[in-house]
């Protein structure tokens, strides 16, 4: 079965950086949807970053010129680059997976759709 597994998070004080990764095994299929997603205390789970199979990527508006997404062209993993951290950004922080070509913005509000998670990885920012 898919096994998501993040690792990277920790803490970091503002206007820091974090590189956060996603490693994904089990996963066959050369469509995808990938997505990074934060849940703070209290608060909703947020998607953050989007990347599908072309290679299109998409972000929350707060995270902007801050955050990239990619992939590793040689495996599946999946990384978040994170830059100029704000406190607002602490969160745990997940990748989720499903078998969806062609996913674009309207994917960071689907989280419920997404089967396939990690186990999250904390990031704090102080």
């Amino acid at each position: 079965h898919v096994q998501l597994v993040e690792s990277g998070g920790g803490s970091v004080q503002a206007g820091g950086s974090l590189a956060l990764s996603c490693a994904i095994s089990g996963y066959e299929y050369r469509i995808y949807c990938m997505g990074w997603f934060r849940q703070s205390a209290g608060k909703v789970r947020e998607g953050v970053a989007i990347i599908d199979n072309y290679g299109r990527t998409n972000y929350a508006d707060s995270v902007k010129g801050r955050f990239t997404i990619s992939k590793d062209n040689g495996q599946i993993i999946f990384y978040l680059q994170m830059s100029s951290l704000k406190p607002e950004d602490t969160a745990v922080y997940y990748c989720a997976l499903d078998r969806w070509s062609a996913c674009g913005a309207d994917y960071l509000s689907r989280s419920i759709d997404f089967r396939n998670w990690g186990q999250g990885t904390q990031v704090t920012v102080s």
